[in-house]
């Protein structure tokens, strides 16, 4: 099968996930996650139709953005505040804010670009210490001072679910991240938006939708196995 097959087939799980759980199709975005892909295959994926490509490095974005300028690229992997810099003019949404620190650089290089960088904050919802992300009390506190932060937008949440086969811990951990997006949704700003749930990947996607998903970051299953 080919990378569009692919694609064709997990917008189809995707459709049917949503569906079952009595969610319109169109409320769950697919991130491809293009990392080590190369630009050939990401083009034909965007040719029939895959807008929004995730990278976990921004050295390799960068590399790739200018030869597809029209995608929306995502940063979905650990982002070191000197990297900011190199893609505050384009990127359409970075997932992994983990700290105060890195959002004040984000806030810098977006006044830079001269425009509002759309930012999701990483919630450490696992145990594994392997997994960053910030506490929800920190998140609050960040959403208290969005006024230190005017030229960056918070859209909602990320999180990442431990790596294990048990289904029900995976699914408490979503739901966390989802009712946390709740009651931060309370703190009214128009700079703050708590719709956008960016969890699940290739092997529990399925779960995030069912838990109120509204961006699955899948890469295997779209591009097929490395």
């Amino acid at each position: 099968m080919s990378a569009v097959d692919f694609l064709s087939v997990i917008q189809a799980r995707i459709a049917e996930v949503a569906a079952r759980a009595g969610r319109e199709p169109g409320s769950v975005r697919l991130i491809a996650v293009s990392k080590t892909r190369p630009v050939e295959q990401i083009r034909e994926v965007f040719d029939a139709g895959q807008m929004d490509f995730g990278e976990n490095r921004v050295q390799e974005m960068q590399e790739k953005q200018p030869l597809l300028p029209q995608a929306r690229w995502h940063l979905i992997g650990s982002l070191q505040r000197n990297k900011v810099k190199y893609m505050a003019s384009y990127v359409h949404l970075i997932h992994s804010v983990d700290s105060d620190r890195l959002l004040e650089e984000i806030n810098r290089q977006a006044e830079k670009a001269g425009r509002e960088i759309n930012c999701l904050l990483q919630i450490h919802i696992s145990d594994e210490e392997s997994k960053s992300g910030m506490s929800p009390e920190e998140a609050a506190d960040i959403l208290q001072r969005i006024e230190s932060f005017p030229h960056v937008r918070i859209s909602g949440l990320m999180g990442m679910a431990a790596l294990t086969e048990d289904q029900d811990l995976i699914r408490s951990q979503f739901r966390g991240l989802r009712l946390l997006a709740g009651q931060l949704s309370q703190v009214v700003h128009p700079r703050i938006s708590m719709q956008e749930l960016s969890m699940g990947m290739s092997g529990d996607f399925e779960i995030a939708i069912e838990e109120g998903a509204t961006l699955v970051r899948i890469g295997s299953a779209v591009f097929g196995s490395r």
